[in-house]
């Protein structure tokens, strides 16, 4: 039986990845919707080549490009808000939830429908609203399965095993293009240096945060909620050649790994093939002699304080996860324009957090998630303005 998959973020890292693995198995998958952020030309490209029935883009500006792209095409076509969540309410077996940011939280939400497998690369999802979201999808019926490396290295380790055999679960991290560097020199990095990433290519907003290592802190709060573990049950490992994307300890003292090569395509197969393998694109098979001694360090807090902050807004829990994300999407999106330095992210994000009330409540529904998402990053825009922040 083939499957029917709508990608939201198509035209993304993690959407090419999972085209990817499609194109390599046509007699068990095949692609019917396909959503995207503003990029008409690019989206078009990839309803055309992947056999799409629609194609939606989020950016309510872009829908005329689109229509034109895809004219005499016979591919129904839209833009904005309603027409990703059409999209996402047509027909399919699986969704590939890769859209960045808070920006996919809601169209996550809403593909969470009863029988279906949601391949979750959207990590701000459960950031901003896991409780809601992990109890709504086990209400109707859903099936969440990770698409991130590390979850998904774990959540295969993890098998049929229950949460109480574990004792913790560790994710690694590659330690980004600044593994090496000092404080001093980090604070000063050029955006180029930061988009270096030693191993992934990826867009530019995550690649600052692996950078800055936040896409780490991020993360372990996506695992907090879609394991079900208390923050004290989670840690990080610094791993550069990441190979290991991560292991279980049990509480027998016992260690399992999970291993691949580092590519999306290697999660996004276990992902798609819903219970039962697919066929790995060519070349992308794991030959342990041919890799480099594997090393692994503690992260340091010193000079990655972003990671530190995710792990403190894990542990004091509420709504804080959903503040500390918007504000680091603020922070991120000033460092690429040049109004603040690579340092100005992590402070900008401290100081959105310490002005937040920490006894609000975590958000109970995506309304209310997307409501303080929206008063953290005005917050945050207030703060730009000051001083401290600027680009010296």
């Amino acid at each position: 039986m083939r499957r029917i998959v709508t990608l939201l973020g198509a035209t993304g890292s993690v959407g090419r990845s999972a085209r990817d693995v499609i194109a390599e198995n046509p007699d068990r998958l095949a692609i019917g919707v396909v959503v995207g952020g503003r990029d008409a030309e690019a989206l078009a490209k990839v309803a055309i080549e992947t056999g799409a029935s629609f194609a939606a883009l989020a950016d309510p500006q872009a829908g005329r490009a689109l229509a034109d792209a895809l004219a005499g095409t016979g591919i129904a076509n839209g833009a904005g808000r309603s027409a990703v969540l059409e999209a996402v309410a047509m027909p399919s077996d699986i969704v590939v939830s890769a859209i960045s940011g808070a920006a996919g939280l809601e169209a996550t939400f809403a593909a969470l429908t009863p029988g279906r497998i949601i391949a979750l690369a959207n990590k701000e999802s459960l950031v901003c609203a896991g409780a809601a979201v992990m109890a709504r999808a086990q209400i109707v019926g859903a099936r969440i399965v990770p698409l991130d490396s590390e979850h998904n290295a774990l959540f295969q380790v993890l098998g049929s095993e229950p949460i109480s055999s574990i004792r913790s679960m560790t994710l690694t991290a590659s330690g980004g293009p600044f593994r090496t560097w000092s404080a001093e020199q980090i604070a000063d990095a050029r955006l180029e240096q930061a988009l270096a990433h030693p191993n992934y290519a990826m867009g530019a907003k995550i690649t600052i945060d692996s950078a800055s290592m936040m896409n780490k802190g991020l993360e372990l709060i996506e695992a907090c909620f879609l394991f079900g573990l208390e923050p004290a049950q989670l840690e990080v490992l610094v791993h550069p050649q990441q190979i290991v994307h991560g292991l279980v300890t049990f509480r027998d003292g016992s260690v399992s790994a999970g291993l691949a090569l580092p590519d999306m395509r290697v999660a996004a197969a276990h992902c798609l093939g819903v219970d039962a393998r697919l066929d790995a694109p060519p070349a992308r098979f794991l030959d342990l002699a041919m890799t480099a001694p594997l090393t692994f360090e503690r992260p340091d807090l010193q000079r990655f304080p972003a990671l530190g902050l995710a792990m403190a807004a894990l542990e004091q829990g509420g709504a804080m996860p959903v503040i500390l994300n918007a504000a680091n999407e603020v922070a991120v999106a000033a460092y690429i324009e040049g109004r603040i330095g690579f340092a100005g992210i992590p402070a900008l994000v401290e100081a959105v957090c310490s002005r937040a009330d920490a006894g609000m409540a975590a958000p109970v529904d995506v309304a209310t998630a997307l409501a303080i998402d929206q008063e953290a990053r005005k917050r945050a825009r207030q703060l730009l303005s000051q001083a401290v922040f600027a680009v010296t």
